[in-house]
């Protein structure tokens, strides 16, 4: 039976919904429930807290469709992938899943029933492993189903024994094989052949009946499970009557797609196997949220989109090609994966970002590494050379580790691991270490916070601290921390740096500075004008003009994340936030610099917003119900189980425990005020909010007004005057050259006459004085052509610093080097340089030995000419 993909996920999800199983969606390939796992890499990963009694559903069955991963970390196919048959980073695992209902006699019909029954496999192609001590599984197979015992193998733990880890719930496998047959090598699996491609694993059913123990034993599970997985791909490939899992429909559509946005016919290329892989895996982890970027999973999609994109160029790919084939894709996998056009945007714009910016990397690092393969002395890549290539110019090591193996050589790993260890050394010893004061304090106390609602009341003092160490008292002038039973000062926290105030008490007052936590005590740092003891009863009064403008700004941090979603797509999200009096700056995920027009129009946003005057509403409630209501929650920070829930009638809804205003009109005006980047991937935004908002605004204004009137003209006008200006000063830069060049060529009017005869060979060498140096590039130029045949090196010095240039007739440059006569004359002047063959340039700092470096470059060159 012929079906293509789509047709063979549908009739296996339908296949058990029909007895039973509930269709679950395929979940996203960052695990949510395995900070051990860097990706999805089986269909049971999204039921493991199922399996483990942790998460209870609704149902006992079920089935799906997940997209798996396997790039990175232990589960990493990478590096195969495009050289064998069947290894991808990206596959979907077909699965069905007994979560204490059904076990291995039902587990293994139905597998049976689904393979020669729906999918009409000849029973006489399948055979079947089962764990050495499972008599059980195996008895099912061959007296109930009746597989014969010639078709069967009994394998050990190492293939037919799986386990969540090195305790847990564990148990034997059964496997199912298909036979392509005696044309192919191969043999059975456990025999020694088993490695050939004859007999390939389709199905794998795991009875979960074990609880392994830490000392090695196992328990039985109260309640055994069952735990399927058969790749789409492979099974596609065997139905489609094809070897190789790139030879089944979806690979061949993007294979086809990916030839032509190369340009290239042959579409048997390896580099096309590789860049049809790569653009699904790519894709959906954008899809879940992952951007290109130098850490983490992001490190991973940039090394996947890297060398889909290099595996182009080597196919002769020009431009950026890659995000072409997302088209393609969707029109495959689309229908089951409605968030691929969902997203079709964001995928595209990221690879082609990517793309380019890599383009740029790809250009400088090969160059590089191609001179220093031409030098190596044997097969081996130093350490320091994949180092530089890493370090300075952002070539991926494992890029340089498979262009190394493509011309059969390889890497230096342990040269480069020691210059990474040197750099990291290095990085330390410059490093300034500040002591965080907090550390060195301990306090039993839990302080109540009163802030939302007030700015002031009234506290017994509970603890004191004076250099570090608790006291019973701080004198009159003494610095130190006070800790009370209850305060409104905010502790720094979430971003929102803490309140400063004063806490007044006999007749004197406590000026606080900073306001922090230690432990879940809020501690107020300051000085005391008077003596404070333990118990005193103070007043506390925070600043309340500096806590409104900071209550301001994080008002406008979360309209702000709102509207950066809604104008730039999902995958924004906040990275991290500075919220305090006069500014607040938001750092959230992005991979390009936003626009003015994109500024514009956040601005914009945000302040309909704030002239909505929406009435902010607070809410206490479970982490679940927040996140089931659609709260925004920070990736990766940890929450109370009871959490506050901000709201902006139905723009904005985040966990956050800091401080509000009350409407959002109390903001004022919101101004972006800057704009750039901090790491690749994010962004940064600098805003001021309210009053200096407004003083920024004015500032702005009067600069404009400044400048209208320099150009005599009205504010409107002043963009116009300025491109005006700039023309002008580029047409006299145009020709200021233009008169320099003919300086340069009058100054070299009779340098031809001075030409020199080096055993055969024409060669000028010579100083102008006072040349422009950017002259001297196209007064070379003009002297070859006059020689026809010869060489020049000219020079000139100007406040302190040398310029040279040499320049060698393309018929020469086998005997002499531009770059190795410049560098002679460089050498002696305090420089280097470098370039092409027939042209090269070098700087120096020491014009005083200038005609040494003339005549050094002479001797050498007619020592060169002359041997």
């Amino acid at each position: 039976m012929s079906m293509n993909s789509a047709q063979i996920r549908e009739k296996f999800l339908q296949f058990f919904a029909d007895r039973g199983h509930q269709r679950v969606p395929s979940a996203s390939m960052i695990p949510g429930n395995d900070p051990t796992l860097l990706f999805t890499n089986a269909g049971m990963v999204p039921f493991k807290d199922v399996f483990l009694g942790t998460d209870k559903r609704r149902y006992t069955r079920a089935t799906s469709a997940q997209r798996c991963l396997r790039a990175g970390g232990k589960h990493n196919d990478l590096e195969n992938v495009g050289y064998t048959a069947r290894h991808h980073t990206f596959f979907e695992m077909l699965g069905n899943f007994s979560f204490g209902d059904y076990f291995k006699r039902e587990a293994i019909q139905y597998a049976w029933h689904f393979l020669t029954e729906e999918l009409q496999l000849p029973a006489e192609k399948l055979w079947v492993t089962v764990f050495t001590e499972d008599d059980e599984a195996y008895d099912i197979w061959v007296k109930e189903i009746g597989i014969p015992e010639s078709r069967i193998s009994r394998i050990g733990e190492s293939d037919n024994f799986w386990s969540m880890g090195d305790t847990g719930p564990c148990g034997p496998c059964s496997e199912v094989f298909y036979d392509h047959g005696p044309e192919v090598w191969g043999g059975p699996p456990g025999t020694p052949e088993e490695d050939g491609d004859r007999y390939i694993e389709i199905w794998n059913l795991v009875f979960m009946q074990y609880n392994r123990q830490a000392d090695g034993s196992f328990e039985p599970l109260p309640d055994p499970s069952i735990d399927t997985g058969m790749g789409l791909e492979r099974i596609a490939a065997i139905l489609q009557g094809v070897h190789s899992n790139y030879e089944t429909d979806t690979f061949q559509a993007l294979i086809h797609a990916a030839a032509k946005a190369v340009g290239v016919t042959d579409t048997e290329s390896k580099s096309l196997r590789v860049i049809a892989d790569h653009i699904r895996s790519c894709s959906f982890l954008i899809v879940d949220g992952v951007m290109p970027s130098n850490e983490g999973r992001g490190y991973v999609l940039r090394r996947i989109i890297r060398r889909a994109v290099r595996h182009g160029h080597l196919l002769g790919a020009k431009g950026a090609f890659f995000y072409q084939l997302v088209d393609e894709l969707i029109q495959q996998m689309g229908d089951a994966y409605p968030e691929l056009e969902q997203k079709r945007q964001v995928i595209e714009d990221a690879l082609q970002r990517e793309e380019q910016q890599f383009a740029r990397t790809l250009e400088r690092g090969l160059a590089i590494l191609n001179e220093e393969i031409k030098t190596l002395q044997d097969t081996v890549i130093p350490g320091d050379v994949v180092f530089k290539l890493y370090d300075t110019y952002g070539f991926p090591v494992d890029l340089t580790a498979d262009i190394a193996r493509e011309q059969e050589l390889t890497i230096d790993e342990p040269g480069f691991q020691q210059a990474m260890d040197q750099q990291r050394q290095r990085a330390q010893q410059s490093s300034q270490f500040g002591v965080d004061y907090n550390s060195q304090l301990k306090s039993s106390q839990q302080s109540k916070f009163l802030g939302y609602s007030d700015d002031q009341g009234q506290a017994a003092i509970v603890e004191l601290f004076k250099e570090g160490q608790p006291v019973e008292q701080l004198a009159t002038g003494e610095e130190g921390i006070v800790v009370l039973s209850e305060t409104p000062f905010y502790a720094e926290s979430g971003g929102q740096v803490g309140d400063t105030g004063k806490l007044v008490a006999n007749g004197g007052e406590f000026f606080v500075t900073d306001t922090q936590y230690i432990g879940k005590a809020i501690a107020h740092h300051g000085k005391a004008t008077t003596t404070l003891t333990l118990n005193d009863t103070v007043e506390a009064l925070v600043d309340a003009e500096r806590r409104n403008n900071i209550r301001r700004n994080h008002s406008a941090t979360h309209l702000l994340h709102a509207a950066l979603r809604n104008l730039l797509g999902d995958h924004v999200n906040q990275k991290g936030s500075l919220v305090e009096a006069d500014r607040m700056r938001f750092d959230f995920s992005h991979f390009e610099p936003l626009t003015q027009q994109q500024i514009t129009q956040l601005e914009q946003e945000v302040n309909t917003q704030i002239r909505a005057n929406i009435v902010l509403d607070t809410e206490l409630m479970s982490i679940d119900q927040a996140k089931a209501a659609g709260a925004m929650a920070l990736f990766g920070e940890k929450y109370d189980e009871q959490v506050r829930v901000v709201t902006m009638g139905d723009f904005s809804m985040e966990l956050c425990g800091g401080t509000h205003v009350r409407e959002t009109g109390d903001i004022g005006l919101f101004r972006i005020i800057n704009e750039t980047g901090i790491a690749s991937g994010v962004r940064r935004l600098e805003v001021m909010t309210g009053a200096a908002a407004i003083n920024y605004t004015q500032t702005q204004q009067q600069l404009l007004n400044q400048l209208a009137a320099e150009f005599k003209t009205d504010t409107e006008s002043v963009p116009e005057k300025v491109a005006q200006l700039q023309a002008k000063n580029k047409e006299l830069e145009r020709q200021k050259e233009q008169l320099q060049q003919k300086l340069a060529q009058q100054a070299g009017g009779g340098l031809i006459s001075q030409a020199t005869e080096i055993n055969g060979v024409k060669a000028i060498i010579a100083e102008l004085e006072d040349a422009d140096p950017k002259a001297l590039r196209g007064l070379v130029d003009d002297l070859k052509n006059q020689l026809s045949s010869g060489i020049v090196l000219l020079a000139t010095s100007q406040a302190n610093k040398v310029s040279l240039i040499a320049g060698v007739t393309k018929d020469l440059t086998a005997r002499v080097k531009a770059g190795d006569l410049v560098n002679q004359a460089a050498n002696v002047v305090g420089g280097k340089g470098g370039g092409r063959p027939d042209m090269a340039q070098a700087g120096g700092s020491n014009p005083e030995h200038l005609s040494e470096a003339l005549a050094t470059a002479t001797t050498w060159l007619e020592q060169t000419l002359n041997s």
